[in-house]
């Protein structure tokens, strides 16, 4: 029987892939002038961009502890193995809660074989570890060797990114508002990764076009064997400016593929519009 894969919607793949590679969503929630949407399910995420220009700020929670009780209780019953590579833990309280439902399901169903991966990444990063683990899967490889990719590229998975507007991260407390105020005033970007599942600015740069060519330089700095993998890219409503990135990645490092996604309405609730983030290894994961 081939081994199930399970993910959040934190990973930003496009709602056609979950059906297509017969992976199951968790949603997590967004909530606009107080009504709730289930990411991916019910809101496109140009819905949660129009709604922060207009000075709103959605808010975000978790998964629903009872749709993972549901799902999880019906593949026990089916005695289905399955992987949940999850958000991490660092940004979101998911993955506890679904390990605290795995363990309530496993007192009535103690063989029951799942693993939860907390992948400690975020957007495309993390959807590009599910995207591979969906791959394996359906080549119907074994639970141990699909799960010892999914903990290799958890492990060495690179995220960069670059957001717009300063402001919107002052509000989240991520910059300070004095940062945000002058950062505007001087067109700073701060280019940020994610240390340990946790948001780190790493460098501030004047202007767009630098910061880009910047990005590319620390790709090289961090990168190994960027021509033998495929390379995310993930935007927040600025195609445009992804596609620019998707050329500069493939003039300096010939990927196998550069795939885009759009960032999703739970991510893009706290990065605002304008956020461009690419996600790379450092480490390729052994055959």
């Amino acid at each position: 029987m081939q081994v199930k894969i399970l993910t959040d919607s934190a990973c930003d793949l496009p709602k056609s892939f979950y059906d297509e590679n017969h992976v199951t969503l968790f949603p997590l929630k967004v909530e606009i002038n107080g009504k709730e949407y289930e990411d991916v399910k019910s809101i496109d995420p140009t819905t949660v961009y129009e709604a922060i220009r207009g000075g709103i700020i959605p808010k975000t929670s978790q998964v629903s502890p009872l749709l993972f009780e549901e799902v999880f209780t019906q593949m026990a019953e089916k005695s289905e193995d399955g992987i949940y590579i999850a958000f991490s833990s660092e940004l979101s309280g998911t993955y506890s809660t679904a390990v605290m439902i795995l363990d309530q399901v496993k007192e009535k169903y103690p063989n029951f074989n799942l693993t939860i991966v907390d992948t400690k990444c975020a957007s495309l990063g993390y959807g590009l570890i599910v995207k591979e683990a969906a791959i394996l899967a359906a080549k119907n490889l074994d639970k141990e060797k699909i799960l010892k990719d999914v903990l290799s590229r958890s492990q060495h998975m690179e995220h960069l990114f670059t957001v717009e507007d300063l402001d919107y991260l002052a509000k989240g407390g991520r910059v300070s508002k004095a940062s945000a105020f002058l950062g505007g005033l001087l067109n700073i970007k701060p280019i940020l990764n994610v240390e340990g599942g946790k948001l780190v600015p790493i460098e501030k740069i004047r202007g767009k076009k630098k910061v880009m060519r910047r990005i590319i330089e620390i790709m090289k700095e961090r990168g190994t064997q960027m021509n033998s993998q495929v390379i995310g890219i993930s935007h927040a409503d600025c195609e445009e400016v992804a596609l620019e990135m998707k050329t500069m990645i493939e003039e300096e490092f010939h990927p196998l593929e550069v795939y885009i996604s759009s960032i999703g309405s739970a991510v893009g609730s706290h990065t605002g519009a304008g956020t461009i983030s690419i996600f790379f290894l450092n480490d390729l994961p052994s055959a």
